[in-house]
């Protein structure tokens, strides 16, 4: 058996592998067509579909009822992915995958570190240390070094 923490840094994983891929799918999808924002549609329907399919094989779909039921502010998730997949559709063709997904992780280093701080949206707390903030600072160089063209 595979420990939680493994179990869950693989996933994640995979899900950090899948960011940059995505973009650059999405990104030549829409540059193909003509629309980032049609591109963006299709892939939403795909992911809908999707999401319902696993719904269903797991037996979720009565969740589907308390939706209506949940505070308004929630569904800003919705807008939140709506609005990183048509900017980095449109975004990555202009300004390279690589670029736009850097901007993206360290846009995600600084909302992980103010959420965890505070303890935002039911997260755990996690105080901003000396040695946290170190650590942080350190991935967000080492994430732009790693994007910086050859000298």
């Amino acid at each position: 058996m595979v420990p939680d923490f493994t179990k869950y840094a693989l996933i994640m994983l995979a899900a950090g592998i899948g960011v940059p891929v995505l973009a650059a799918l999405n990104a030549q999808m829409g540059a193909r067509i003509g629309s980032p924002a049609v591109a963006g549609a299709a892939m939403f329907l795909i992911a809908c579909v999707t999401a319902i399919v696993v719904a269903a094989s797991l037996g979720q779909t009565s969740a589907f009822a308390r939706l209506a039921d949940q505070p308004r502010h929630l569904f800003i998730a919705g807008l939140l992915i709506a609005f990183y997949l048509l900017s980095i559709s449109w975004v990555a063709p202009r300004f390279g995958v690589g670029n736009a997904v850097m901007f993206v992780l360290v846009g995600q280093i600084i909302a992980i570190s103010v959420i965890d701080h505070f303890g935002l949206f039911g997260a755990r707390l996690r105080p901003l240390g000396m040695t946290r903030t170190g650590g942080i600072v350190l991935l967000a160089i080492g994430v732009v070094l790693a994007q910086r063209p050859p000298t």
